[in-house]
């Protein structure tokens, strides 16, 4: 379901800052300049440059959102969470052409960057934020970039709790450390989160910790799963390349905060004589063919999840929005 968006960046270009072009320009001995931004470490943006970019997505994002129309943001997003807003704005626009009306502008404040220093692409930055919305949390979300002419794209977006934000270990710059995808120095790599996690929802195990987004939420679906007159089946997938790849800051006790992606699927299945239950207009909206004996919805998900040295791995926050639907 990854979307090739090369085209539409190669169209997208931005003038260089002088931070930039100092961090990618390197003198030999001879004196003469070479480039090294794929081999260098360094850090991935200015935090000026990091406030600009969330003050940028803010914007797009409230402008989308007040006009119900995707393109309005379609460059500050990407990844999974360029699924699951492209398809919300979708359904909005469908169920209210003229726009939304119960628009309220995100406000994001007391904004933090977690910016680690790397070598090669992407480039990447956590912003940690209180929003006026979505209750007592913070927002948190990784901005990507994979080159120097491209502009910074929100990948992951989850809200989590304050006092279950981990301290991160940072150099004496302050800038932070990222964790390798196949780093085996935690519980689990990162680059296998997603699959161990859609592994877990159908079997169970002891990987992850109990909460809402594990256990519970493997309760919740069983007791839905039969119901009279109506079977529910869940199919779960990783999603684990380009933009959708697992992104980890080390924290201060060794661990891993970690930003990984998932795919869902649920299909309700009416029995014979019985009708699936009517939708909300939201699901309509997005919605192919004709629901007659069953309707399989797909939803994208975004997590953030405690991988520490040892023991169980703590999902802390979960953002999921239905993508698309088909009737039959």
């Amino acid at each position: 379901m990854s979307r090739d968006r090369g085209l539409r960046r190669l169209r997208r270009h931005r003038r260089l800052g002088t931070w930039a072009l100092v961090s990618a320009l390197s003198l030999t001995a001879s004196g003469c300049v070479v480039v090294h931004g794929e081999r260098e470490v360094l850090p991935a943006t200015t935090r000026a440059e990091a406030a600009e970019a969330l003050e940028e997505f803010t914007a797009a994002y409230n402008k989308a959102d007040q006009a119900y129309d995707g393109s309005l943001d379609a460059d500050h997003t990407t990844g999974a969470l360029a699924d699951i807003d492209q398809a919300r704005l979708k359904a909005g626009r469908v169920n209210n052409p003229e726009g939304n009306p119960r628009h309220t502008p995100l406000e994001l404040t007391d904004a933090r960057f977690t910016i680690p220093a790397k070598a090669g692409w992407p480039r990447w930055f956590l912003a940690d934020a209180d929003g006026n919305k979505g209750g007592d949390v913070r927002w948190l979300l990784v901005f990507t970039r994979n080159g120097l002419d491209e502009p910074w794209e929100a990948a992951y977006l989850t809200l989590v709790a304050p006092d279950d934000i981990p301290e991160f270990k940072t150099d004496r710059d302050g800038w932070a450390e990222t964790v390798d995808a196949n780093s085996a120095d935690v519980a689990v790599p990162p680059g296998e989160l997603s699959r161990d996690y859609t592994a877990f929802l159908k079997d169970g195990g002891d990987v992850f910790a109990d909460g809402p987004y594990t256990s519970a939420w493997r309760a919740a679906r069983a007791k839905k799963s039969q119901r009279p007159g109506l079977a529910t089946q869940y199919i779960d997938e990783p999603m684990t390349n380009g933009d959708y790849a697992p992104l980890a800051l080390r924290t201060a006790d060794g661990g891993a905060l970690v930003f990984f992606a998932t795919r869902h699927f649920e299909k309700q299945t009416a029995a014979a004589g019985a009708t699936v239950p009517t939708p909300n207009k939201d699901v309509l909206a997005l919605t192919t063919g004709e629901i007659r004996q069953s309707l399989t919805m797909e939803f994208v998900s975004n997590e953030v999840a405690l991988d520490p040295a040892d023991g169980g791995v703590e999902v802390l926050g979960r953002i999921q929005g239905l993508t698309s639907a088909k009737g039959e």
